[in-house]
């Protein structure tokens, strides 16, 4: 399989798996020996682990759905730039549905052999998560703006 081929899959698993919940294409995308890097704790290995999660993100944001931004790809690995949009309508890693929208983006890198994937690491913005759904503080904000902070010769000709 080539690149193209290669990125035409990830398409396909974010559009079965990710915004249809279709958890059949995952024995056919995924190898026997697949390996997630950055699988949420407490996960089982493999492929039965990809089913647990998407199964457990699925149940917490039914209407989920997270679209591919940018998609790059060069010899068995496929990059993407994505964007989750959903609401929290179910348990997820321990916080109850707060019934409130969520946005976050992340990074999913994925390695193939002979046309499934055989490897992934994927970074996600968690922190956002965890503000949108109010469960941590939101991020200080910055007092003033270079743009709107006097200098000192502004401040000497008033």
């Amino acid at each position: 399989m080539g690149v193209e081929e290669n990125k035409a899959t990830v398409q396909m698993f974010y559009d079965e798996v990710l915004n249809r919940g279709n958890l059949d294409v995952i024995d056919k995308m995924t190898a026997e020996n697949y390996v997630d890097h950055t699988a949420p704790p407490g996960m089982p290995p493999g492929r039965e682990g990809e089913k647990q999660w998407f199964t457990m993100l699925r149940a917490a944001f039914p209407d989920g759905q997270t679209t591919i931004d940018d998609i790059i790809a060069e010899g068995d690995k496929v990059a993407v730039r994505a964007t989750m949009t959903g609401t929290h309508q179910g348990d997820f890693m321990g916080i109850p549905a707060t019934g409130k929208p969520v946005t976050i983006s992340g990074i999913d890198v994925t390695r193939f052999h002979e046309g499934q994937s055989v490897e992934h690491w994927g970074q996600w913005d968690m922190a956002a998560l965890m503000q949108q759904l109010g469960v941590a503080p939101p991020p200080p904000q910055a007092l003033e703006t270079p743009e709107e902070s006097e200098t000192p010769e502004e401040s000497e000709n008033e």
